[in-house]
């Protein structure tokens, strides 16, 4: 068991700084900003279970899917970052009528914002993907654990991780009564800019392997 906790440890510490559930909390506040406590947790719990089926699938299926396709991973870092900047100008740059305003209110309440971009990019994006599919590889190099703990560790760490997310989201109802609808306009619009250069810069990055590769 000692050892099954040793793994865990190690599979959190990776993928944790990476899956960053901060960030996604506060994407989350800025985009059900306009739901129900009902419709934010639903969103929380779906988010959660996104997570970790997302994950299971990348860790099993993952590199197979991207061969089939023809996918590279400066490919995905690139398609990534193009959707993170566009979400983020979307929220930088939100509409201004009263009329539109309505509208989108309208939609954000029926529209489901759990798999985009809550699970992706936002928590399992290109670093979480790519970082996964490096633990398969090395798994496949060499075993460090027994059999049985290389089997076991990587559903205990996705399933922990989801539920760390689904944790960090739930809280989402306290933390906007706390800081107020001003507090929510602010993070989103800050979350806005972070999120175009957190897309830029995957996008750098993808290009930039491209480019070493050649």
């Amino acid at each position: 068991m000692l050892e099954l906790f040793k793994a865990i440890g190690l599979g959190l510490m990776a993928l944790l700084p990476l899956a960053n559930p901060l960030t996604t909390l506060a994407l989350f506040l800025s985009l059900s900003k306009n739901m129900t406590t009902e419709e934010r947790n639903q969103q929380s719990l779906l988010t959660s279970f996104y997570v970790f089926v997302i994950m299971i699938v990348v860790f099993y299926a993952g590199t197979l899917v991207m061969k089939t396709f023809g996918i590279s991973l400066q490919g995905l870092r690139i398609a990534g970052g193009l959707i993170v900047s566009f979400i983020g100008f979307r929220m930088l740059f939100p509409e201004q009528t009263n009329e539109i305003e309505s509208q989108t209110r309208d939609k954000l309440t029926k529209v489901n914002i759990a798999f985009v971009p809550l699970a992706m990019p936002s928590t399992t994006g290109p670093g979480t993907i790519a970082m996964i599919i490096s633990w398969v590889s090395t798994i496949k190099e060499g075993i460090y654990f027994s059999p049985w703990v290389t089997n076991m560790a990587p559903i205990l760490v996705f399933l922990t991780v989801s539920l760390i997310v689904w944790g960090v989201l739930r809280s989402s109802g306290a933390i906007m009564r706390f800081i107020g609808a001003n507090g929510i306009k602010a993070i989103s619009q800050l979350m806005g800019f972070l999120l175009v250069c957190m897309g830029v810069q995957f996008i750098i990055n993808g290009m930039l392997e491209v480019l070493v590769q050649e």
